[in-house]
């Protein structure tokens, strides 16, 4: 299909437009290192990433995914959120890189006059420095982080906030993401939407969610954009 009258495309950014998670694992691990807990290996840790800072830091105190918030401290989980950020934004761009055809991508929705946005559940503070690092800053147009807002995907919040701030209808923007919360938070608020099968979520099939299409590649987006 062709989406048409279409002014915005709203990109999530782990997972969908770069492999963040050797980079997270990295800062994970030194986390728990100098709380003198348990480590993870980098495949265990990629099922944790989509959710924000906040709940990545608690799937990793707890040793698994899915966690009742009793089983997490509070007073252990400030310092050990607090240990994980200022060890991620040492790592933000070490091992961290674009999916095959994203930069190239997001250059051609460009020049076809598109506008671009990020919008992400990753604190806003490490955005900027790795759209820069990663030699793509000048493509996005904005962007708003999981810390932004009251609320996150799989919330709308974020998605009407972008286009408000934009100028854009939800009718004008197209959403694009790896997982349920990208998918989840376009479908409640009537946004068409695209799905990449790759990514991560957490090995459930991106169909189930019930994007308006999925692609396996993300150059695959080009064909669905006039």
């Amino acid at each position: 299909m062709k989406f048409t009258d279409k002014k915005a495309i709203h990109f999530d950014l782990d997972g969908t437009l770069i492999d963040s998670v050797p980079d997270l694992a990295l800062a994970v691990n030194e986390m728990l290192q100098t709380l003198e807990q348990e480590t993870f290996d980098e495949d265990t840790i990629r099922y944790w990433v989509g959710n924000g800072s906040q709940t990545l830091v608690k799937r990793a105190l707890a040793g698994k995914r899915e966690f009742d918030e009793e089983e997490i401290d509070e007073t252990l989980f400030q310092k050990a959120h607090r240990i994980f950020l200022e060890a991620y934004d040492k790592h933000l761009c070490e091992a961290t890189k674009a999916f095959p055809g994203v930069i190239d991508t997001l250059q051609a929705l460009k020049n076809r006059g598109y506008r671009l946005s990020i919008i992400t559940n990753k604190p806003a503070q490490f955005v900027a420095p790795i759209l820069e690092g990663l030699g793509f800053d000048d493509l996005i147009e904005s962007y708003v982080g999981g810390d932004c807002l009251p609320k996150k995907k799989p919330d709308p919040l974020p998605l009407t906030h972008m286009c408000k701030q934009m100028g854009m209808s939800i009718e004008e923007s197209v959403m694009v993401g790896d997982s349920k919360n990208d998918i989840l938070a376009a479908n409640a608020c009537g946004m068409q939407s695209i799905g990449v099968s790759y990514g991560y979520n957490y090995g459930e099939d991106i169909n189930t969610y019930n994007p308006t299409i999925v692609v396996a590649k993300f150059e695959e987006i080009l064909e669905h954009f006039i």
